[in-house]
Formats: C-alpha cells, sequence, structure tokens
C-alpha cells in the first residue's frame, strides 16, 4: 500500500514516564528506571523500528520529565511537531509493579497529567490527513479536554479516508467508573477500522470467556471493523478478517524479566503488515505471517525493560523467529 502520503502512522494520545522496579540501594529502598512510555508512542517506536514514517500528537509538560521524552521521542525518529509542552500541568508519570504472575500493576501520577490536557483546537489536521494510519487509545479518552481532541481526531480521519486503529488499552485505575469506560471503549470501537484487544480486555467487555465468541459479539455490534487482532499473551493470538481466523502460538522465552510494552509492540507490528498489504484481500498466509513476527517481537521486548527506546529491528526479529522455531 502506497498512496504517497507524507506519513505511515500518525498516533494520538499519552506520552509518560514509566518508572519499572530496576533494584533496591544499599539502604533497601526500591530503586526505579525511568523508561519513556505511553501506548501510542510506543507503538509508533516500534513502526520507525520497522522503516516506517511516523508522527505523534500529545502533550508534556515543560519541566524535566517532558524534556526527556521529547527527546527520546525525536532519537526514535518520531515527528514532533505537534507534540506541546505545557507550563501549567505537570508530564503524566506511571510506576509500574511486578506482580507475582508476572503480570502488572500500575499507579499513575495524573490528577491531571500534561497527556490530558491535549485540547482539540490543538489538533493538526493536515497532519492527520498526511497518514496512512492514523491510531488512538483509551486512555485519551478518559477526560477531558482530550477526549474531545480525540474526537476532533477520529472525525478527521473519517473525512480524509485515513484508516483508524485502536487499541483499547485499559487501565482501570484511570477511569472515574468502569461503565463510563466501557462506554468511551464502545466509542472508539464504533470509529476503528482496525482493532488490536487483550484477552482480558475482550472479556471484560464482552463478558465472555470464550474468545471467539467474544469477537463474534463485537463483529456483531462493530461490523465496520474489518480486522480484529487478539493478544493472549503466553498463549498466542489470533487474527480475525472476514470468514477467516488465524493463530499462532507466542514465542515463550527463559530471558523474559516483564511484559511492559509486548501489546504496543505486537501492535506496530501489525500495523506494518496492514501498511504493506493494504485491508483488502488479506489472505490466511499474510495473516499467519503478521502474527509470527507479532509474537516475536513482542517475545523479544519482555527481555528488556521499558519499551519505547528498546523495540526491536526488522533484521533482529527475523533472526529470532528463525532462531526459535529451530528449537
Amino acid at each position: 500500500m502506497n498512496t504517497g502520503k507524507k506519513y505511515d502512522v500518525v498516533a494520538l494520545g499519552e506520552l509518560l514516564v514509566d518508572f519499572i522496579y530496576y533494584s533496591e540501594s544499599d539502604s533497601g529502598n526500591p530503586v526505579f528506571e525511568a523508561n519513556p512510555g505511553g501506548a501510542p508512542c510506543n507503538v509508533l517506536s516500534m513502526l520507525t523500528m520497522l522503516g516506517r514514517k511516523t508522527a505523534f500528537i500529545g502533550k508534556v509538560g515543560r519541566d524535566m520529565f517532558g524534556d526527556m521524552l521529547t527527546k527520546a521521542v525525536e532519537q526514535q525518529g518520531i515527528a514532533t511537531e505537534c507534540l506541546i509542552a505545557d507550563s501549567a500541568v505537570n508530564t503524566t508519570l506511571a510506576f509500574v509493579h511486578k506482580l507475582p504472575d508476572g503480570d502488572r500493576d500500575f499507579s499513575f501520577y495524573r490528577n491531571p497529567g500534561a497527556d490530558m490536557m491535549l485540547r482539540a483546537d490543538e489538533v493538526d489536521e493536515k497532519l492527520i490527513g498526511s497518514a496512512e494510519i492514523f491510531h488512538f487509545g483509551s486512555l485519551s479518552l478518559t477526560d477531558e479536554p482530550v477526549r474531545s481532541a480525540t474526537v476532533k481526531a477520529l472525525d478527521i480521519a473519517k473525512k480524509a479516508g485515513v484508516i483508524r486503529s485502536f487499541d483499547p488499552n485499559l487501565r482501570e485505575p484511570l477511569w472515574k467508573n468502569l461503565d463510563e469506560a466501557h462506554e468511551q471503549i464502545a466509542y472508539g470501537l464504533k470509529n476503528c477500522d482496525i482493532l488490536k484487544i487483550s484477552d482480558n480486555e475482550i472479556i471484560w467487555f464482552t463478558g465472555k470467556q470464550d474468545f471467539d465468541e467474544g469477537i463474534r459479539c463485537l463483529r456483531k455490534d462493530y461490523p465496520d471493523i474489518r480486522l480484529i487482532c487478539l493478544s493472549m499473551g503466553m498463549d498466542g493470538s489470533s487474527a480475525y478478517y472476514g470468514d477467516t481466523k488465524a493463530f499462532e502460538a507466542a514465542f515463550l522465552n527463559e530471558r523474559t524479566i516483564e511484559t511492559t510494552g509486548a501489546g504496543d509492540t505486537f501492535c506496530g507490528c501489525m500495523l506494518d503488515s496492514v501498511l504493506s498489504h493494504g485491508l483488502d484481500g488479506l489472505t490466511d498466509d499474510v495473516l499467519h505471517e503478521m502474527l509470527i513476527r507479532a509474537n516475536a517481537a513482542a517475545s523479544l521486548v519482555t527481555t528488556r525493560k521499558g519499551a519505547l527506546r528498546v523495540m526491536p529491528p526488522a533484521g533482529e526479529i527475523k533472526d529470532y523467529t528463525e532462531s526459535m522455531r529451530k528449537n
């Protein structure tokens, strides 16, 4: 798919600092590493490592963390012409806690955080129209004014014929209540062509323990979604397109240390495949290839701390896939 647009993917949403446990000090106090993060920008980072042109729309504070994040995004090759620094509010922070089962819990410092304060009048219509794909998540739907900014961006994308990609990325502590979360995520589902959703999210949203049944519910209620990719952690991933379902097992790695950014890595690879093949007439072989590469890239990221700065390049993903298949 090559229409000569300036950007392959433009994303809007949160850019924040993930504080991830690193070690203990000599005094026995926890030491955290400040990692650049935020799901939409993580997705863009994966795409840039695959040679795609990307741009980010969002807001950080005019503070030391905002400066750090802006520099990190620029170093990744993501265009920052619409990344705004606001002196009136602090950069959003998140502390990531690893649970005994390997999953994560988050503590957010976002009341408010700069990412919430992006306004509709700060959304660049030309930038969105210059993209093949516009990507967003649900964190930009939790509060105003960023909710209105997201709504405006989606309207621009639809009118411009830009493919819209959505990752619910449910973070329960950031919502006033889960009824509101359900309502806003439903809005996202009504306004996307591509959906990346996790196993726990589809169970929560549809109430169905059987994933295929949950997907059927989504497709009935949101028939305009053309491609759904379901990530299931250690249980692999599936892609649903038309009458086709493809499944691929996960690449389990004994060097896994934490899963921050794995879903974003998976999503970035998925969008890269759409950029290569388009959304029309995706074959079973293409869907399987997409899932294999996305699973491999996600597995690699679980062996590293953070996400935005440590996305694997295409060559590393290819070599890793081949080596894991031999084992």
